[in-house]
C-alpha cells in the first residue's frame, strides 16, 4: 500500500492556493512553527485536518481516502 504523508499534501495544497504559512496559523490561532512541523508530518488528527480542510475549502478526507483504495482489489 501506498505510504500517504498528509503534511506534504497539506503543503502543495497551500502552495496552489498562495496561503502563506503566517495566514494558516492566524487563522488556527497557533504559530507559524507549528505550521512548519505540522507539514513534516505524515500523519495528523483528524480533528485538526477537519480545521484545516474547512480554511483551506478541500477535502483532504476525500483525498486519503482516494489514495487508500485505488489499487484495492478487494473492493466490489
Amino acid at each position: 500500500m501506498e505510504q500517504i504523508h498528509i503534511g506534504q499534501i497539506i503543503k502543495d495544497k497551500m502552495r496552489e492556493k498562495r496561503l502563506s504559512a503566517r495566514r494558516l496559523s492566524e487563522q488556527l490561532s497557533c504559530n507559524r512553527s507549528k505550521i512548519y512541523k505540522l507539514q513534516d508530518k505524515p500523519s495528523i488528527d483528524t480533528s485538526e485536518l477537519r480545521r484545516i480542510s474547512i480554511l483551506l475549502k478541500f477535502d483532504f478526507f476525500k483525498v486519503l481516502s482516494e489514495k487508500t483504495f485505488a489499487n484495492d482489489s478487494r473492493l466490489p
